[in-house]
C-alpha cells in the first residue's frame, strides 16, 4: 500500500477565537442595523431589542459580555438601564456602552456616574466602536485573570488551613509533651513544700521548672528560660529536661561515687552546660538558670544564678530581699560568671523563683511589673501558699497586662514550714 504524502494531510486548524455576546437596545432604524452589522463584522454576536424592559429581561437570560444602549428609549433613559443592568448579579462584569449625540462634560459625567463604561457618538463610525470593542475586551480578559488568580489563591488558602490545622494539632500535642516534662507539680521533702507553675505564652514554651532528689537530705530545684517561645526553644527544654531528671544516669547533676551518688556543684553544673551549649549545639539558642541544692532538713541552700531573675526571699516576718548579683546567661561567654550563693530558711521562709515573664510582664501603658511589682504581690498574698499563692501570682500578672501575655511565665516556690523563729543568717557568697 503507497504511503500517503505527508504534504497532503489536512493540517490541524486552530480554535476559533471565542465569540463574545452584545445585546444592542434601541428602537429599529437604519443605525441600529447598521451598528448590528458592524458588531457581526468585529467578531460580536448580536441581539437586538427595542425596549429597556425587554432588555433586561435577555440580560437575566443571556448575561450578554456587552450591553449597547440608546440614551433614550420607550419605556427608560440609557442611564436608568445602566443602573438596572449594574444591579442584577451575573457570572462576570458587562461592558455597557452608551450610544448618545450628548458628549458635554455634564452628560459625560452623569453617565460615569450611572455606571457607563465609554460613550459612542452616533452615527458610529467602525474605527471608533473596534476601539471601544477593544477596551471591552481588555476589561474581560483582566477580569478573567483576577477570577483565575482567586480561584488559586482560594486553594492555596484551603490548602494553607489544612496544613495549619494539622500544625495546630501537632503543637498541641506538642504542648502536652512538654507540660509532661514537669514530672511533679508539687514536692514534699521533711519540712520542705515545692510548688511549680508552668505556662507558656503559645502552645509551647522554652521555660522549664523542676525538681529532684539527690542524695540524703538534698534536693536539687532548677528554673530555665531558654530564648524565644518556637518550636527550637521547646526543643532545647526537652533535652535539658533529661539532663535534669531524677535519673543518675541522666542527670548530669548527679555523679555516681563510691557509696552513693554525689552532687556536682551549682556553679559546676552551670559551667558544664554552658560548654555543651557552646561545643556541642549548633545554636544561636542560650538561655538562663538559677539551679539550687537545698538541704530538707537543716533549711540550707546552695545556689548559682545564670543571667536569671532575682530569686526573692520572704521571711517569716515579712521581710523581702532580692538575692543575687544577676551572672551571665548559659551558652553566650567562653569564660562567663556565675553568681554563686548560699543562705539558710528558717521555718515559716520562702523562696520564690519566677522567670523574667513575670517581672517583665507590661501594663497596656508599657510599665513592666518588676521587682517592686512582684515584691507587692508576695506582700499581698502573704498569707496564700503552694499553688495556692503561685496561682493567684499568675492571676495577678494577667490583670497587670490585662491578658497579653507576650512571654512564657513560670515559678519555683519554696517554703520551709513551722513556726518557730530564728535569726535568719545573712545571704553571703558561697566558697571557692
Amino acid at each position: 500500500m503507497k504511503a500517503a504524502n505527508p504534504s497532503s494531510r489536512t493540517k490541524a486548524t486552530a480554535p476559533a477565537p471565542l465569540r463574545r455576546q452584545a445585546l444592542l437596545a434601541g428602537p429599529d432604524g437604519v443605525c441600529r442595523k447598521a451598528l448590528a452589522d458592524l458588531l457581526d463584522a468585529a467578531g460580536v454576536d448580536c441581539t437586538l431589542v427595542d425596549t429597556g424592559a425587554d432588555a433586561l429581561r435577555s440580560v437575566d437570560a443571556r448575561q450578554p459580555d456587552i450591553l449597547l444602549s440608546s440614551a433614550a428609549l420607550p419605556d427608560m433613559t440609557g442611564l436608568d438601564l445602566c443602573r438596572d443592568f449594574r444591579s442584577r448579579p451575573g457570572p462576570h462584569y458587562g461592558y455597557f456602552l452608551l450610544l448618545t449625540p450628548d458628549r458635554s462634560d455634564d452628560g459625560m459625567a452623569a453617565g460615569l456616574a450611572a455606571g457607563v463604561d465609554d460613550f459612542l457618538s452616533l452615527p458610529v463610525a467602525r474605527p471608533e466602536l473596534l476601539a471601544r470593542l477593544a477596551a471591552a475586551e481588555r476589561m474581560r480578559r483582566i477580569e478573567d485573570d483576577l477570577r483565575a488568580t482567586n480561584s488559586r489563591l482560594r486553594s492555596a488558602m484551603a490548602q494553607l488551613s489544612e496544613t495549619q490545622a494539622a500544625m495546630e494539632r501537632d503543637l498541641r500535642e506538642a504542648r502536652k509533651l512538654q507540660q509532661g516534662l514537669v514530672r511533679e507539680r508539687s514536692g514534699r521533702f521533711g519540712q520542705i513544700d515545692i510548688s511549680l507553675l508552668l505556662r507558656p505564652a503559645g502552645h509551647i514554651g522554652g521555660d522549664l521548672v523542676g525538681f529532684f532528689p539527690i542524695a540524703g537530705d538534698w534536693i536539687g530545684v532548677y528554673a530555665l528560660d531558654v530564648s524565644g517561645h518556637g518550636v527550637t526553644a521547646a526543643l532545647l527544654t526537652a533535652q535539658l529536661s533529661v539532663h535534669l531528671s531524677g535519673s543518675s544516669d541522666l542527670n548530669v547533676a548527679l555523679r555516681a561515687a563510691q557509696g552513693g551518688v554525689d552532687p556536682r556543684g551549682p556553679g559546676a553544673l552551670a559551667h558544664f552546660f554552658n560548654g555543651m551549649m557552646l561545643e556541642e549545639m549548633n545554636t544561636d539558642s542560650y538561655f538562663t538558670m538559677i539551679y539550687a541544692e537545698l538541704n530538707h532538713v537543716t533549711g540550707q541552700l546552695r545556689m548559682v544564678q545564670a543571667g536569671h531573675p532575682h530569686p526573692v526571699l520572704q521571711r517569716a516576718d515579712g521581710r523581702v530581699e532580692h538575692l543575687g548579683q544577676g551572672g551571665m546567661p548559659i551558652g553566650v561567654f567562653e569564660r562567663p560568671i556565675f553568681d554563686e550563693m548560699e543562705l539558710r530558711l528558717e521555718p515559716g521562709d520562702r523562696l520564690l523563683i519566677t522567670s523574667d515573664g513575670v517581672t517583665e510582664a507590661a501594663s497596656p501603658n508599657g510599665v513592666q511589673l518588676g521587682d517592686e511589682g512582684l515584691e507587692a504581690i508576695l506582700r499581698t498574698n502573704a498569707f496564700l501558699s503552694g499553688h495556692g499563692f503561685l496561682e493567684s501570682m499568675a492571676w495577678s500578672v494577667s490583670e497587670y497586662s490585662r491578658g497579653e501575655r507576650l512571654d512564657d511565665v513560670s515559678a519555683v516556690l519554696i517554703e520551709m514550714r513551722g513556726d518557730s523563729r530564728v535569726t535568719p543568717m545573712p545571704v553571703r557568697p558561697a566558697r571557692p
